[in-house]
């Protein structure tokens, strides 16, 4: 059980990690952004609707959680939106690496607003963070890394990290996983239909290879990884999870380097290193210290 957990884990991060794989060439082609994405997210409410039908699961949620869901919807589409605009001033492996600080967006917002306490191993992340990112801005001593593409990277973070607070802080965590990820999916397809619509952009898609692309897209980025996730949360918890999905930069970055020809400096391993390592050693503490909590 525990082996199926790592994997699932595993297949949860990577998958997700084959992002840049997909939307570099996407970007290359000069073609919508936001069509791209409005394709993604419909594909990939349509196999998880599919999912519940066949597995004659309830779609069924209360009338109170549908403004959450909204809510919900709204906070993917801006952190999907900011980090593909993201890869138009950083390269897809440092972007991925940028975004991956989410976990330790949660912590501090908690302790901001919900006066969770702060713990020694939240404020050492913080700190090999921000050295993992001082080591990413420099190349050949001089500063590279892109002011606005890291705010605009910060921005897909905290929106994702939004996300997760809202899921575990409203109504939406007594909704099922799979239903909430089609709620989730179908909210932010509204979002970037929206956009298209006020942008009066095409929904038509040129071709049927391009449909099958979008397709495959929505599956390995966003229905496995969605799947995958919740299945190794059941079977390992969220802490393991978590670590595990050290992996999405670390795949995200070998895609960069292998296909797309992204320079690899020793400066470079070294950030993506100190940013993976202190949000690790954030979700490692806080699981130590709920369990002290609950111990005592």
């Amino acid at each position: 059980m525990k082996f199926k957990g790592y994997a699932y884990g595993l297949i949860s991060s990577i998958s997700y990690g084959l992002i840049p794989l997909f939307i570099l060439p996407i970007k290359q082609a000069n073609f919508s952004i936001d069509t791209t994405l409005f394709y993604r997210f419909f594909f990939s409410a349509l196999i998880v609707g599919v999912y519940l039908f066949v597995k004659k699961q309830s779609f069924r949620v209360h009338s109170k959680q549908i403004p959450v869901l909204i809510v919900l919807g709204l906070l993917y589409g801006i952190s999907a939106d900011a980090l593909f605009l993201g890869y138009d001033y950083l390269s897809a492996g440092i972007a991925s690496t940028l975004l991956f600080v989410y976990p330790l967006i949660v912590a501090i917002i908690m302790v901001v607003f919900f006066k969770e306490r702060i713990t020694i191993s939240t404020i050492a992340a913080i700190a090999f963070v921000l050295a993992g990112i001082f080591l990413l801005s420099f190349k050949d001593g001089q500063f590279k890394l892109n002011p606005i593409g890291l705010g605009i990277v910060f921005i897909s973070a905290l929106g994702y990290g939004l996300y997760i607070i809202t899921v575990n802080k409203s109504s939406a965590r007594e909704i099922k996983g799979f239903t909430l990820s089609f709620y989730s999916f179908l909210f932010t397809t509204i979002y970037y239909a929206i956009k298209m619509l006020i942008q009066k952009e095409s929904f038509i898609l040129p071709s049927l290879e391009l449909t099958f692309n979008f397709f495959t897209f929505a599956f390995v980025t966003t229905v496995i990884s969605s799947i995958a996730l919740i299945f190794a949360i059941k079977n390992i918890g969220s802490t393991a999870t978590s670590i595990l999905g050290a992996s999405e930069p670390v795949v995200a970055v070998a895609v960069s380097v292998i296909i797309f020809g992204e320079n690899f400096s020793m400066s470079l391993a070294l950030g993506i290193f100190m940013i993976i390592f202190g949000v690790t050693l954030n979700v490692v503490g806080d699981a130590y210290q709920q369990k002290r909590i609950k111990s005592s």
